[in-house]
């Protein structure tokens, strides 16, 4: 377990991929869920290789559904919201989301669904949605669309999780605004056989890390699917050739990174 002195209590889990438990203000969020079992889905199509997704299982049992508060979703791709976290999720659990995924997740059965158009304060936890790009030109077009979040609660640090994006303006501008002491990014450099990548590179987020000096970054989203080309290890050793390990945490498939004054 990692400690990170920022604030008042705050708790990350990564579980694996982009799904995440995020404790604050007294409720737990799960983020993004991806459920199935190693191997049960199909390569992501015009990829380099063809392994079946996901690439690695889930690190702890599936009891933790019943304990979660809330979902947060940034988008319904297969590798943030699964046929798997369809049929476990309680279908009573409030399901914040885009508004463009509202009638999906009705239509599968939940009915508790609150799409945020810009932001909803919720049990003492204010979600702000943000934009970004989940890649370039067509391609980039033909992923969208995604969101990000800013979550904040009085007494803790704000966190901004910035969902499948690419460094680029609409990240700027939330850093700029926001000045999160957290930012959680999905890294992995994914990309198809044609194109630039669509989540961040290492350079990416060396450049997040510049372009915000006082954030405290999570780079999650890597050795999970078979497109996303970037491992923690090739992340860390740019990092450090760029004097920027100590800003940037890559935590391990179920580590948990809590953020106090302790």
């Amino acid at each position: 377990m990692t400690h990170v002195k920022v604030g008042n209590d705050m708790e990350l889990q990564l579980l694996r991929h982009a799904t995440l438990l995020v404790s604050m203000s007294g409720r737990t969020l799960l983020i993004d869920p991806m459920l199935s079992p190693a191997g049960l889905m199909p390569p992501i199509v015009n990829s380099t290789n063809q392994r079946p997704n996901p690439l690695v299982e889930l690190t702890c049992s599936q009891d933790f559904l019943q304990n979660i508060d809330a979902v947060l979703l940034t988008h319904m791709h297969r590798d943030h919201f699964d046929d798997a976290a369809a049929e476990l999720l309680p279908k009573d659990k409030p399901i914040f989301c885009q508004p463009e995924d509202e009638s999906k997740l009705k239509e599968l059965g939940f009915y508790r669904v609150i799409p945020i158009f810009k932001q909803n304060c919720w049990e003492g936890l204010n979600i702000i949605r943000t934009a970004g790009q989940h890649g370039t030109g067509e391609i980039g077009i033909a992923m969208s669309p995604v969101s990000g979040y800013i979550l904040e609660a009085k007494g803790e640090p704000m966190l901004y999780i910035a969902g499948d994006t690419i460094y680029c303006s609409e990240v700027e501008s939330v850093l700029g605004t926001y000045h999160p002491q957290v930012t959680v990014v999905n890294a992995g450099a994914a990309q198809f056989l044609n194109g630039d990548p669509i989540t961040m590179t290492k350079e990416d987020v060396g450049d997040l890390c510049r372009y915000e000096s006082e954030t405290k970054v999570v780079a999650v989203h890597m050795e999970a699917i078979n497109h996303c080309l970037l491992s923690r290890k090739a992340l860390s050793d740019y990092l450090k050739r760029e004097g920027l390990q100590e800003r940037v945490f890559i935590p391990l498939d179920g580590e948990k990174i809590v953020l106090s004054d302790d």
